[in-house]
C-alpha cells in the first residue's frame, strides 16, 4: 500500500467490473458499458473508439489493434491479431530503385492498411452483446459535438505540431490557425465523427469499401503512395494463438509474431535467473540487469521476428530455456557490455492501451495505436481518417526476415499481456510507449512478483530504457543510482518525456474483487464499480 502521507493514487478495487485507461472519457465510456451490461470485449471497444477520438495523436481507427481475450470459464486466451499489410504493390526492388533504403515516417509508404475497425468488429462479433452501432455512439458524440483537451494530450499535441503542418488536410483539422490547442480548449472532429457514423450503420464495410475508403486511396496516391481500393477490401485480421512463457511459476502471455510479444517474454525469460527480489528496486544492479537483459532480447527481435506468413520466425528457439541461458551468460552483474546489440526501430513513446474486466470475469488486454504521434501525420481529407505509419518498422534489406514485400505486416511493437495463475487469468496488463513497451511489461511485472508492488505501484515505479547507447533515466530513479550505473560503464541520460504509460486490472479470485489502477504519466484513470 503507498504511503498516504505522500502524493499518489489508490488502487481502484471493485466487486462487479473495472476498466483502466490513459483518458477518462474513455475510463467512462467503458464503465458505461459494463453498467449496461456489455462485456469486456464491448466496454474495450468502446473506450477505444473514444480514444481515437480524445487521443488522436495515439490512436485512430486508421491505425492497428491487437487483442488477449480470455472468456469465462473457457480455461483459454485467445489472440486477435489485427495489424495491416503492405499495398500489393509495395516491394523492396521498387523502394531501393528510387534510392529509398528505409521507410521515413511521414511517407506514404509507411502506411499499411488500417487493422483496427476490421479487429473490433471481430472482436465483438465472438466476445461482444452489443453491436457497433451502440458502442461508437460516445466516441460520436465527443467528436461532432466537442471535448475538453486534457493536460498530456495538449503537451504531445503541440510537441508535433511541424508534422501536423506538414499536410494539408490535417492542419484544417487538427490545428486552429496553424496552431495546436492548449489544455482546456475545445476540439471538434466533424469529419471524423461522420466516419464513425457510417461505420455504426454499416459495419467495416463502410471504411474498408466505398467513401472512406476511396477518399484514403486517393490521399495517399497523391502523394506518392501505392495503396489501391483492393488493398483496402481484401483487409483481413485473424484469431491467433498466444505464446507464453513461465515466470517465478505465473503464466505471462502474449500475442505471437509478428508482434514483439516474444521480446518480453525473452526478458522474464533472462531475469528469471537472477534473485531481483534481494536487490533495491530503484538501485543500480536490478536496473543493471534489467538493461542488459534487454539489450540482448531486443537484438533477437531485430534478427529473428517478422510476419510468420512470409518468414520463418523461431518462437519455439526464442523461448527456450538454453537460449535464455546463453544470453544470460553474456551478462556481467558488476559491469554493462561493451558491445552494443542496438535496436534497429525508431524509438517513439505513442500509443494507447486499455484494461477490463466484467462482472462474468471476462478479461479483455487491448491496445490500438497509430505508431508514432499522428501516425504519419497524413489525413483523409473527406474521412477525416488520420494514417499510421506501420510501415516504418520494415526493413528495406532483401533477404531479412523483416524486409517490406507486398501484403506483408511489419514487426510489430503494440503488445497487450495477460498473465494466469493455474489456468486462470489474474492481471490484464499493458505498458505503452513503442519499442519500450517489453521492457516496461518486465519492469512492471518484477515489480509485483518480485518486489510485492500492487498494480498501482508497480505502475508508478520509475523507468528507464537503454536505448541508442545510452540508459536514459526517468526522474524518478536517484541521482546516486544513476551514478553508479555510470561507474558500472552505462552512458546514462534523462529523457525530457516519461517513458510510455500502463494500465493493469488484476482479478483476485479467492475475494471476488478487482484492483486496478491507471499511469500518472498520462491524463487517464481507472474505475470500476
Amino acid at each position: 500500500m503507498r504511503n498516504l502521507q505522500l502524493p499518489g493514487r489508490s488502487v481502484v478495487h471493485a466487486v462487479n467490473g473495472a476498466a483502466a485507461t490513459s483518458h477518462p472519457l474513455s475510463t467512462l465510456a467503458a464503465l458505461e458499458i459494463l453498467m449496461q451490461g456489455g462485456s469486456a470485449a464491448d466496454a474495450a471497444v468502446a473506450a477505444c473508439a473514444v480514444q481515437c477520438v480524445v487521443e488522436p495523436m495515439s490512436t485512430g481507427i486508421g491505425g492497428d489493434c491487437f487483442v488477449l481475450y480470455a472468456p469465462k470459464g473457457s480455461g483459454a486466451v485467445e489472440g486477435l491479431n489485427g495489424s495491416g499489410r503492405a499495398p500489393a504493390s509495395l516491394t523492396a526492388e521498387a523502394l531501393l530503385s528510387r534510392g529509398i533504403k528505409s521507410i521515413d515516417i511521414q511517407s506514404p509508404h509507411a502506411v499499411t492498411i488500417p487493422g483496427a475497425i476490421d479487429a473490433w468488429a471481430r472482436l465483438i462479433e465472438r466476445h461482444g452483446r452489443f453491436g457497433l452501432d451502440r458502442l461508437l455512439q460516445p466516441a460520436i458524440r465527443h467528436a461532432e459535438e466537442g471535448f475538453a483537451v486534457t493536460p498530456r494530450v495538449a503537451v504531445d499535441w503541440r510537441r508535433n505540431l511541424a508534422k501536423l503542418r506538414a499536410d494539408d488536410s490535417t492542419a484544417a483539422k487538427y490545428l486552429k490557425g496553424g496552431e495546436p490547442p492548449a489544455a482546456g480548449d475545445i476540439v471538434r472532429l466533424p469529419e471524423l465523427a461522420a466516419t464513425l457514423k457510417a461505420v455504426a450503420a454499416k459495419g467495416p464495410d463502410a471504411f474498408y469499401r466505398g467513401e472512406v475508403a476511396e477518399d484514403i486511396v486517393a490521399h495517399l496516391r497523391a502523394k506518392g503512395g501505392l495503396h489501391t481500393l483492393e488493398d483496402f477490401a481484401e483487409h483481413k485480421g485473424e484469431w491467433v494463438t498466444p505464446i507464453s512463457a513461465d515466470y517465478r511459476g505465473r503464466q505471462v502471455v502474449q500475442i505471437p509474431p509478428n508482434g514483439q510479444g516474444i521480446t518480453a517474454l525473452l526478458m522474464l525469460n533472462i531475469l528469471q535467473g537472477f534473485d531481483l527480489g534481494g536487490l533495491d528496486p530503484l538501485g543500480a544492479r536490478r536496473l543493471h540487469l534489467e538493461a542488459e537483459a534487454s539489450r540482448l532480447a531486443f537484438a533477437a527481435r531485430d534478427r529473428f521476428v517478422a510476419d510468420p506468413a512470409q518468414a520463418s520466425v523461431p518462437v519455439e528457439k526464442l523461448l527456450s530455456a538454453a537460449f535464455a541461458d546463453e544470453l544470460r551468460g553474456r551478462i556481467d552483474p558488476h559491469r554493462a557490455m561493451s558491445d552494443d546489440p542496438a535496436s534497429a526501430m525508431p524509438l517513439y513513446r505513442d500509443t494507447i492501451y486499455l484494461s477490463v474486466v466484467d462482472r462474468d470475469r471476462n478479461v479483455c488486454s487491448f491496445i490500438n495505436s497509430l505508431y508514432f504521434p499522428f501516425g504519419t501525420g497524413l489525413c483523409g481529407p473527406r474521412s477525416g481518417v488520420l494514417l499510421q505509419n506501420r510501415g516504418s518498422g520494415f526493413r528495406v534489406e532483401p533477404g531479412h526476415p523483416n524486409c517490406v514485400a507486398p501484403r506483408k505486416r511489419p514487426l510489430h511493437t503494440i503488445i497487450p499481456g495477460m498473465v494466469l495463475e493455474g489456468g486462470r487469468p489474474v492481471l490484464s496488463y499493458g505498458v505503452m510507449g513503442g519499442s519500450f513497451q517489453p521492457v516496461g511489461h518486465a519492469h512492471v511485472l518484477t515489480n509485483i512478483y518480485d518486489y510485492g508492488m500492487d498494480i498501482q505501484e508497480a505502475i508508478d515505479c520509475a523507468r528507464g530504457f537503454h536505448v541508442a547507447g545510452r540508459y536514459e533515466l526517468e526522474a524518478g530513479v536517484p541521482e546516486h543510482t544513476a551514478q553508479q550505473l555510470a561507474a558500472m560503464g552505462h552512458a546514462i541520460g534523462r529523457p525530457d518525456m516519461p517513458w510510455g504509460g500502463g494500465q493493469g486490472v488484476g482479478i483476485d479470485w479467492a475475494r471476488g474483487t478487482l484492483a486496478a489502477g491507471s499511469d500518472p504519466r498520462k491524463d487517464g484513470c481507472a474505475l470500476g464499480y
